[in-house]
């Protein structure tokens, strides 16, 4: 079994899908209209063909309190890997992202907590 498909709640996917793709750096991947809503995927450039991130429409009022809960106690919804942290903060700080944890010490590895201006709190962490 491998990991193939995780996913993030987002209130707007098109404003999910600007911010993921030319703030973050991720490509479109898939893009599927389904009804009100679209099956829409994103992939790091570096493994367009290993793990996909769905930018899942939280019209489900359950989605909507956990991705609410998740963010009100500071848990970040998911994780990426960096290689450099502190470079990642900094390339992402001149494009307006806001950082709720800027890169810290956290045992063996380096962490760091933005928002992804769809409601949701992403860390970031590598060595």
């Amino acid at each position: 079994m491998k990991i193939k498909l995780s996913s993030v709640f987002v209130a707007d996917q098109e404003k999910a899908l600007k911010f993921y793709t030319e703030v973050l750096g991720f490509e479109k991947k898939n893009d599927i209209p389904l009804g009100d809503a679209r099956w829409l995927t994103v992939v790091s450039p570096e493994a367009p063909d290993e793990a996909e991130l769905v930018l899942e429409p939280n019209g489900n009022p359950a989605a909507q309190i956990y991705q609410k809960a998740l963010r009100d106690q500071g848990i970040p919804a998911t994780a990426f890997a960096s290689d450099d942290v502190a470079g990642e903060y900094d390339r992402l700080l001149k494009l307006g992202v806001t950082f709720t944890l800027t890169p810290t010490k956290a045992g063996p590895v380096t962490i760091a907590l933005f928002d992804d201006t769809c409601g949701n709190l992403i860390q970031v962490y590598g060595e």
